[in-house]
Parts: C-alpha cells; structure tokens; sequence
C-alpha cells in the first residue's frame, strides 16, 4: 500500500475512533479493528462479513456483538446503513456531508453519488394525519462508467 493511501486509511480509521472516544465509548482492540476494516473497504460490508473478518483476530466474538456495534456506529454517523436486495450492508459515512442527504448507489461498482438535497421536501400528498420521525431514501441503478456495454453485469448483457 501507498504511503498516501496509508495515511488515508489511518486518517479514516482516528477520525472513527475518535466519535466513539467523544461519545464515552471504550476503544476496545475489536473496535479498532472495526474501524480499520471500514477505512481499508471499498464498498459496501454485511454484517456476516464485518464478523467474519474480525472473528479470526477475535476469537470467541459473538455476531450480536458486532451487529450492536454496527447499529451503533450507524447511529453515531459513523457508518451509513444501506438495504440492498440481498441485505443490509454498511460503509464508513460521508463525513463531508454533514447535513441530512441522501444517495445514489452503482448497484455494479459500489460508487455512491451523495445527493445535496432531501426529497421528502417534494413530497406534497403524505397523510396530514401521519407525523414523519425518518426516513430512507436511496436510488439504485448504474453509474456512467458502468452503463459502458464492456462493464455491464452479465444478467444485462445475455439475452434468454
């Protein structure tokens, strides 16, 4: 890895460490090594995967252990929380959105496109009876590198 790359990664990982560390949490080693594994990912992480990977440095941690920590860091604006069609995944949070938004996702190569607006803003026709406490609000679909017919996911390119 890249001396730049490193100092990156390293930057990420303090800044994670250091919301837990404000918030009174206990910067336990497995929660270190959460907040690596988060800085060195590319994409997007299950929480089977988060366990898995952190089960082999910490032996006897249970999965209820790492969701809770999961849900957590979500929570704190640590990570970002993303329901895909198969399952919940987690990234580190766009720390340079500090305000509420929203995302679009390349459902091909996991770049995510922040977008600087709400659009429950837009929404005129909600119930006046139903009082709104959150929300989700994410866009799927294909980046333009990958609409490129060489990066198309197979399921698109091969006709039945």
């Amino acid at each position: 890895m890249k001396e730049a790359e490193c100092s990156v990664i390293d930057r990420a990982v303090e800044r994670m460490i250091q919301v837990m560390s404000n918030h009174g949490l206990r910067i336990t080693g497995q929660r270190r090594t959460l907040a690596r594994l988060f800085a060195e990912a590319s994409g997007f992480l299950s929480a089977k995967e988060v366990y898995q990977s952190l089960e082999m440095k910490h032996h006897g941690l249970s999965f209820d252990t790492v969701y809770r920590n999961l849900r957590m860091l979500q929570e704190l604006g640590v990570l970002e929380q993303f329901n895909f069609e198969d399952g919940m995944k987690f990234r580190v949070g766009c720390y340079g959105h500090k305000h509420h938004h929203h995302h679009l996702i390349c459902l091909s190569c996991d770049h995510i496109y922040p977008l600087d607006y709400c659009p429950m803003e837009h929404l005129t026709n909600l119930p006046a009876h139903f009082q709104v406490v959150k929300h989700q609000f994410e866009i799927y679909g294909y980046c333009e590198e990958c609409q490129q017919p060489d990066n198309k996911p197979l399921q698109d390119i091969v006709s039945v």
